[in-house]
């Protein structure tokens, strides 16, 4: 396609550079659930305790989704990335100095509130530079920091706990520090690496400026564009309920699935090592599945397919009592859910524009998160009370099965066609 090799320069600019981001917002959101390997014992806090400590930071960011997107919006991106990494970095490290379950669930709430911003702005980020069908496939590529998160940070996180007792500190505590210093580093580059739009891009001519403004004002066109129709909308909500099953569902594995492979009687060393199989074996699945969504331009099919191997996945993690069926189980439960999160993240953006896609992102992930708080304290609940995972994991599965329900009763509303590229690659390969 002609214009494929100007979105492809665009992407090459951008896309590596948000990924890694990602990657460290991922890390610094779930680093407690490897923290929690030795962090629940030293400071004495209870299955409950820990995961409505975990779940508390999506309260922060859903709260401040609405508000931080549409400042994204009228600030640019660059000083608005710079700033929020800036403060996730030091609510993250300041968790090394907690002393019990309060200074916890303060500090997980700010940064929930510091990282709100991040993900739902790239998606509206995205919007600016490319078409919509190049944004899943390009939003699966960034979320691909979240099985890298695992697949690197796992085993990371987990040799730093061997740092127990240096300088004072426990490694749970240098886990933190460590893992949230670098993030600062990331913030300075932002400022000269991340353009606010197109126009703004100095590795862009003229010509590729005005091209690139030209090709989505022809699919915007008939979309509306003032933040006030994102309030009206009622695909928002719907999609809204779906988004909470899938955060649910991925938070609930992700901040547990340490302690819950932990219990299958692996070391902490071993279980930094095996929580990366199950993530490693994401990356690929999740990347083909948004490059056909886009390439065949279809939406809730694939949505709907994903969310429903997700659930079975987690059904069988429940139900099973071999440590091979469940790894098994749960990196079909993270195939699932990831591939459903870049589809799902992209659909507001083909029925509105402008404003209205920042805000109607907002609004979206600002009900959807709070599926990040439910999950994890469900579980931590359900574990508590019964001393097993398997009641919560359940749960989580029978929520992804309603949201794919949701998704086929709005079948003919929900997810309007869009042309799909007529070369199916980005990258100019």
């Amino acid at each position: 396609m002609a214009n494929d090799p100007i979105f492809a320069k665009c992407a090459w600019r951008l896309i590596p550079f948000i990924t890694v981001i990602f990657f460290t917002n991922f890390l610094d959101r779930v680093n407690a659930g490897f923290a929690a390997l030795t962090m629940n014992k030293d400071l004495g806090f209870t299955p409950a305790v820990f995961g409505f400590g975990a779940g508390v930071l999506f309260l922060g960011y859903a709260l401040f989704q609405v508000p931080a997107n549409i400042v994204l919006a009228r600030v640019g991106a660059k000083r608005f990335v710079f700033s929020i990494m800036a403060l996730w970095a030091v609510f993250s490290a300041s968790t090394a100095f907690i002393r019990g379950p309060t200074e916890f669930y303060i500090l997980r709430f700010l940064l929930g509130a510091a990282e709100s911003g991040f993900f739902p702005g790239m998606m509206y980020y995205l919007s600016l530079w490319f078409p919509a069908a190049y944004r899943a496939r390009l939003a699966a590529t960034i979320i691909i920091g979240v099985p890298a998160a695992f697949v690197f940070g796992g085993p990371v996180s987990t040799l730093l706990l061997d740092m127990d007792g240096i300088a004072g500190l426990h490694g749970w505590q240098w886990m933190f520090v460590i893992e949230g210093a670098p993030v600062l580093l990331l913030a300075v580059a932002v400022l000269k690496l991340l353009p606010d739009g197109p126009k703004h891009a100095p590795f862009l001519t003229s010509n590729e400026k005005d091209f690139i403004a030209a090709r989505l004002a022809l699919e915007d066109g008939s979309k509306p564009a003032r933040t006030g129709a994102a309030f009206r909308d009622a695909r928002i909500y719907a999609l809204a309920l779906v988004l909470f099953a899938i955060l649910g569902a991925l938070y609930g594995l992700l901040l547990w699935l340490p302690q819950i492979v932990q219990a299958m009687g692996f070391s902490n060393r071993e279980v930094g090592f095996i929580v990366a199989l199950p993530a490693g074996a994401t990356a690929a699945a999740m990347v083909w599945w948004g490059r056909s969504s886009d390439v065949s331009g279809e939406r809730v099919w694939h949505l709907t397919f994903a969310m429903l191997f997700g659930a079975a996945g987690f059904a069988m993690t429940a139900i099973s009592h071999s440590n091979l069926i469940q790894l098994l189980a749960i990196s079909a439960a993270f195939v699932g859910v990831l591939s459903s999160t870049p589809i799902i993240q992209n659909l507001p953006g083909t029925f509105l524009r402008g404003n209205a896609v920042a805000a109607g992102i907002g609004i979206f992930n600002t009900i959807g998160q709070f599926g990040g708080f439910v999950a994890p304290y469900i579980i931590g609940i359900t574990k508590e009370q019964s001393g097993s995972y398997a009641a919560g994991i359940m749960i989580i599965a029978a929520g992804l099965v309603i949201g794919a329900l949701i998704v086929v009763a709005l079948s003919h509303t929900l997810a309007p066609k869009f042309v799909a590229p007529l070369n199916g690659n980005l990258f100019g390969k």
